[in-house]
């Protein structure tokens, strides 16, 4: 859901009173095309037409979240009067830029996944985002690692309760997974972070949903796996590895076993996407 005081929050930035950079071309009705500069993959198109929406700008789709596009590519084919787009067009190339950006980046992080997985011979694991995001853009970057293949992970601290080293630190693990499975809900996973393999082995035995494997390497963790499974534990916790992975070394994690990677490269290094805005005459 995209809530109108978001865009106006978004155009707020850009519109004020003295803007002579737009009025100074007369208010009429004009065409224009928005395209991509670049092979990517698309996303950003449900908060560029909700922008598109409010100002009262006509527009035909001419691609879907998700989907691949070529340099030259159009997205929007737009019909209004040329101070509003004029007006909208920085931010919604912004969005459009950015968020497809993430979307590309997050793709090749699931191909590169997909691939060395398939080379072991095991499954692929999910490529997740952290969060490490733009604040106040969240929801709208976790939605572009979707579009990319991938999974968002948590949106907010809420969705799932996750057992720190911070929380360890101050608790000890055993009191901080009993305390949290007595505040939270049967709906909600708990997930506890493990910097060693002891450790991963208790969360197995308490009973966490997920262990986070934290900073260890290809071979720390398939040293945890292989001691959960002589202790019968492995097929009880979901192993989500992350900490220092990068396309650089994504395939040695890929190949270990473990059911999620976890990441904040897909969202932070992406770069953005070249997407221009024409009139057409």
């Amino acid at each position: 859901m995209i809530l109108q005081k978001e865009i106006e929050h978004f155009l707020e930035e850009d519109l004020r009173e003295d803007d002579v950079s737009c009025t100074l071309v007369g208010n009429e009705n004009v065409r224009a095309v928005i395209f991509v500069k670049e092979d990517c993959v698309v996303s950003g198109l449900e908060i560029a037409s909700a922008i598109l929406e409010y100002m009262k700008i006509s527009y035909v789709l001419k691609k879907k979240p998700g989907e691949k596009a070529k340099a030259g590519d159009v997205l929007y084919e737009l019909n209004g009067d040329s101070v509003s787009i004029l007006r909208v067009e920085r931010l919604v190339l912004n969005f459009l830029s950015h968020l497809s950006g993430i979307a590309a980046n997050t793709r090749d992080y699931v191909q590169i996944a997909a691939d060395a997985a398939a080379a072991a011979g095991i499954h692929a694991p999910k490529i997740a985002a952290t969060r490490k995001t733009t604040p106040g853009i969240r929801k709208f970057e976790k939605k572009a690692v979707l579009d990319g293949g991938g999974d968002p992970h948590r949106q907010s601290l809420s969705d799932t309760v996750m057992i720190k080293d911070n929380h360890i630190e101050i608790m000890g693990l055993e009191n901080a997974f009993k305390e949290a499975k007595r505040q939270t809900s049967f709906t909600k996973k708990i997930e506890i972070e493990a910097d060693t393999k002891e450790q991963a082995v208790l969360a197995a035995e308490l009973g966490a949903d997920i262990i986070l494997l934290d900073n260890m390497t290809p071979d720390q963790i398939r040293d945890v796996i292989a001691l959960l499974e002589q202790k019968n534990l492995r097929n009880r916790v979901i192993l989500e590895a992350s900490g220092g992975i990068r396309k650089e070394n994504l395939k040695e994690y890929a190949a270990t076993g473990a059911n999620v990677i976890s990441l904040s490269a897909v969202t932070n290094d992406a770069d953005w996407i070249d997407v221009g805005l024409d009139i057409v005459k």
